[in-house]
């Protein structure tokens, strides 16, 4: 069999199994509790692999590989950023908001920040949370969609193959993605997810282990690159001066600090069934973020050694796939990754449905089907966006990471440690982080006075810092 038709088959299967797991979930939905938040009965598997795979998109494949390709050692602070944002969700974040969810009776985490019902600027809060999050995930979404689109045409370009517009896969994969959501809602999502996530794992295990064993072993890979390479690439620092070094640190390791104000992640919190179940659903979840990442940066790195020369840097994860493994394995591996990249989206979307049909309702426990009406409108939306939007949408996927991270991280924190405070002070927190985050990232993009890579740490790591000021200062003025 080629590698075309490996990875048309693959696509075919992969797609089917998500239309099942959609028919599946749609006997569990039953009312807006399971369509939202599976009913609070999700277990720890789940819950952990559907996290991680959430907040993992294809940057986790080809951006920290290509990362680790391109600067060399410097690329090891990407792991304690990422894993660190792991640690800090599931330990310090996730047992707190499961009891508070419940208690509570909250299924989102606009829900959380605006607290139960009867409070006192509660509406407004929701209707300032939903906008953000619909702005955010909106462009979050048409991203996944787009670079799957140019993903494709890049693959099947490689196999010599005849190439779909990249409206085509677009479209196709917005369609079926939509079809799993609306049926099946978060159990659908959920469970898609948690293929998607192990498919990821496995990937990150195999393509590293060959790539390192081609080179050598670990010992012969480290050596490689302290003979061969120039200072720069063996530098953890890339050999910046100190006030610049110190800048690019802070740049990466401030990539962690989103993870707590993501409303795609911390919903699988709050589905959980227990307390229990926070505990062994941490490990899973830490397990696969050491695997995942640890082995994208090696890949990288061996990849350096393997092809010294490559046109892009992220296309070095494909370029081993296909030098490493035979026709027909290669095919499926790059099929794998591709479909995992087109459902990457669902969270989000579902998200951004639900922040509209569930949070701006009046009647919060509506029915279903105005839950689905909603995911649909929203999926055309991005899609649309994603047809005919800028190409420079994949520099907002980390503004918007940085936008919903600012707005809702700090003000979590607080929420669930102090309480809710004022509704003044609930929307001073998230326009702050939410606008210094849009505002900082747009600085280091446009501004070339700003815009190396010492500098950018501005837009990671200031709107935290701003937003955080702004919720302390004024945790005191708790709602009466």
């Amino acid at each position: 069999m080629s590698a075309t038709a490996a990875i048309l088959t693959t696509l075919v299967v992969y797609k089917i199994a998500l239309l099942a797991i959609g028919l599946l979930a749609n006997r569990r939905t039953k009312d807006d509790t399971d369509f939202v938040l599976g009913g609070r009965t999700m277990g720890p598997l789940v819950a952990a692999i559907s996290a991680s795979a959430s907040s993992s998109s294809v940057w986790t494949l080809l951006g920290v590989s290509g990362y680790a390709y391109a600067f060399g050692f410097s690329a090891f602070w990407l792991f304690p950023a990422c894993v660190g944002g792991f640690a800090l969700n599931w330990f310090v974040i996730a047992p707190r908001l499961q009891r508070h969810s419940r208690a509570t009776d909250a299924l989102t985490l606009s829900e959380v920040l605006a607290g139960p019902r009867g409070t006192p600027g509660r509406e407004l809060v929701l209707r300032v949370a939903t906008g953000m999050i619909l702005l955010a995930m909106v462009v979050y979404v048409a991203a996944q969609l787009r670079g799957s689109g140019l993903l494709f045409d890049d693959v099947f370009r490689d196999f010599g193959a005849a190439r779909p517009a990249p409206a085509t896969t677009i479209l196709i994969g917005a369609g079926i993605i939509v079809v799993y959501t609306l049926l099946g809602g978060f159990w659908a999502v959920s469970l898609t997810d948690t293929l998607q996530g192990l498919m990821m794992a496995l990937t990150a295990i195999a393509l590293p282990v060959a790539a390192v064993a081609e080179v050598g072993g670990l010992p012969r890979l480290f050596d490689e690159i302290l003979t061969t390479q120039d200072d720069t690439y063996q530098s953890f620092t890339a050999h910046l001066a100190p006030t610049a070094a110190i800048g690019m640190v802070a740049g990466l390791l401030g990539i962690g600090l989103g993870y707590p104000g993501q409303p795609h992640v911390v919903n699988r919190f709050m589905a959980l069934r227990d307390e229990r179940s926070v505990a062994r659903a941490r490990t899973y979840a830490m397990v696969w973020a050491v695997v995942v990442y640890l082995g994208m940066i090696l890949l990288g790195l061996a990849g350096r050694i393997l092809v010294p020369e490559i046109v892009n840097e992220e296309r070095v994860f494909f370029r081993l796939t296909n030098d490493l493994f035979p026709v027909f394995i290669s095919g499926i591996m790059i099929a794998a990754v591709l479909s995992a990249i087109m459902s990457t989206a669902d969270s989000q979307l579902l998200v951004a449905a639900t922040s509209i049909s569930h949070d701006l309702a009046k009647d919060q426990r509506g029915n279903v089907g105005r839950s689905r009406v909603t995911v649909l409108l929203v999926s055309v939306g991005a899609t649309l966006f994603a047809i005919y939007g800028t190409k420079e949408i994949f520099r907002n996927v980390l503004s918007a990471w940085t936008a919903m991270g600012a707005a809702f991280g700090p003000l979590l924190v607080v929420t669930l440690w102090r309480g809710r405070p004022s509704t003044t002070a609930c929307l001073a927190t998230m326009i702050t982080g939410f606008g210094t985050a849009t505002l900082t990232h747009w600085l280091v993009v446009h501004e070339p006075t700003i815009a190396g890579q010492q500098f950018r740490w501005i837009s990671r790591v200031v709107p935290y810092a701003a937003a955080g000021l702004v919720a302390i200062a004024t945790a005191r003025k708790r709602t009466r």
